[in-house]
């Protein structure tokens, strides 16, 4: 059984940094993708970032490009996301996500999810 767990959110004010971590249980292949998604309130799910498993290509969404980096060390089966110059609009409940196949933004590709984590900033 597939589990992952997330850590790491909080309050912080605008400009402040945090980092997220996803730890995966029961994963044991170095191939698929892990991505970060958010949802704020009254908003659909939104994709963040996702890097692969095996090289470690990543990519992020405009919105966070050059803020925010994703990293992962398949060694302890744990994904981060590296979150620096926050904005209130970054202001979300952050999921991690697994899929066993390509990565892509669209949300339904990815089989297993997190229970997510809030993330919340001030102005």
């Amino acid at each position: 059984q597939v589990q992952l767990v997330e850590s790491g959110g909080g309050s912080v004010q605008a400009g402040g940094s945090l980092r997220l971590s996803c730890v995966t249980s029961g994963y044991t292949s170095t191939r698929g993708c892990m991505a970060w998604f958010r949802q704020a309130p009254g908003k659909q799910r939104e994709g963040v970032s996702f890097i692969s498993r095996d090289v470690g290509s990543q990519s992020s969404a405009a919105s966070v490009e050059g803020r925010f980096t994703a990293s992962r060390d398949n060694a302890k089966n744990t994904q981060y996301l590296e979150m620096n110059s926050l904005k209130p609009e970054d202001t979300a409940v952050y999921y991690c996500a697994a899929s066993r196949k390509y990565c892509t933004w669209r949300s339904s590709n990815y089989e297993y999810w997190g229970q997510g984590t809030q993330v919340t900033v001030s102005s």
